[in-house]
């Protein structure tokens, strides 16, 4: 199932993503992921792609860790994870992304489990609900 999402912390509108049952975690693609020095401490830095694949700017985040996760291969991997909202069917939801490299990937969202768990019911049959509600 896929459907289009929101990021307004972001400012990305309309970005398609995959509903992904099968996976736990939610990830979102971005390039140029770096680690940076700052007077506050230490600052994570990204490049965030709008649909169509443009890049669009540098997003910088104090608030972040890093975990180890299994990519879709099943191999593990360490991935900087962040917390943003993302609106499905008009609600606002504060929920965690891992940042990747999904260029290979058709969609460049994916929203896991943990994400859709006690908040939606998902029919497969379906797209773009959320997108397409009044």
């Amino acid at each position: 199932m896929t459907d289009r999402a929101d990021f307004p912390d972001l400012d990305l509108l309309a970005v398609e993503a995959k509903i992904d049952t099968g996976a736990y975690t939610s990830a979102l693609h971005c390039k140029d992921v770096r680690l940076i020095k700052t007077e506050r401490g230490t600052m994570l830095s990204f490049c965030v792609i709008e649909p169509g694949g443009v890049l669009t700017r540098r997003v910088y985040s104090d608030t972040f860790t890093r975990r180890t996760i299994r990519n879709s291969f099943g191999v593990a991997e360490k991935r900087y994870v962040i917390k943003t909202r993302i609106i499905l069917f008009g609600r606002k939801i504060r929920a965690e992304f891992t940042l990747a490299d999904r260029e290979r990937m058709r969609y460049p969202v994916l929203l896991g489990r943990k994400l859709l768990r006690n908040r939606f019911i998902v029919d497969v049959s379906q797209t773009n609900l959320s997108f397409n509600q009044p």
